[in-house]
């Protein structure tokens, strides 16, 4: 996840600047996390931040390309691994 307008976002990719941080893809670490007020520690942002969208993707509300942590480089496909040309 990044900081993205006081909002906290998906980065499934790992390409968007900024300080990134890491979430389970569970609801509940995200309760959790909100809780203990980890995002805000963790990016560095000055006050509260926005959880609406990544909450959206881990209930299956919005599609970020493979969800929460799905940033993995390379695809598999049966035995075979492919490097992502991306």
């Amino acid at each position: 996840m990044v900081l993205v307008g006081g909002d906290v976002v998906p980065d499934p990719r790992r390409r968007m600047p900024g300080r990134g941080a890491w979430l389970h893809p569970d609801e509940r670490c995200l309760a959790k996390a909100e809780k203990r007020r980890a995002f805000p520690r963790a990016l560095r942002a000055g006050g509260a931040v926005g959880v609406d969208a990544l909450r959206a993707v881990l209930a299956g509300g919005a599609d970020t390309g493979g969800g929460i942590g799905a940033g993995s480089s390379r695809a598999v496909e049966g035995n075979r691994k492919q490097v992502d040309p991306s």
